[in-house]
């Protein structure tokens, strides 16, 4: 079943919500030490199509402010929006904010690098 608009707008504010909260978390118990990088989330499918730009999919998600990257995923760049600079806390949100996607049927993946 092919979700609308509002419903991507939802999901992308619930998986941006969760990873605040978890990365907050972590921020709280370890605070901003360790290694600098960056984190994000790729997806790639739904419902296990591929989403392409030009569908009511594709574009309600770059609506909803998820970009697509070199790769061709959708990828949503630090969805936790905390300013840190630990990889291990970016990780954090963006791994809660691919288990949101997951459970709304997206195939996505948490990515990190180090800077």
């Amino acid at each position: 079943m092919e979700m609308t608009a509002t419903q991507v707008q939802t999901v992308v504010e619930h998986a941006m919500y969760t990873a605040q909260q978890a990365a907050q978390r972590a921020y709280s118990t370890h605070g901003d030490r360790g290694a600098c990088g960056f984190a994000w989330v790729s997806i790639w499918e739904h419902a296990g199509k591929k989403i392409r730009a030009n569908s009511k999919l594709g574009r309600a998600l770059i609506a909803a402010g998820v970009r697509r990257d070199y790769t061709g995923a959708y990828c949503l760049w630090n969805p936790s929006q905390l300013g840190v600079q630990s990889v291990d806390i970016l990780e954090e949100g963006a791994s809660a904010a691919a288990e949101v996607f997951k459970a709304n049927g997206f195939t996505a993946y948490a990515g990190s690098r180090l800077d």
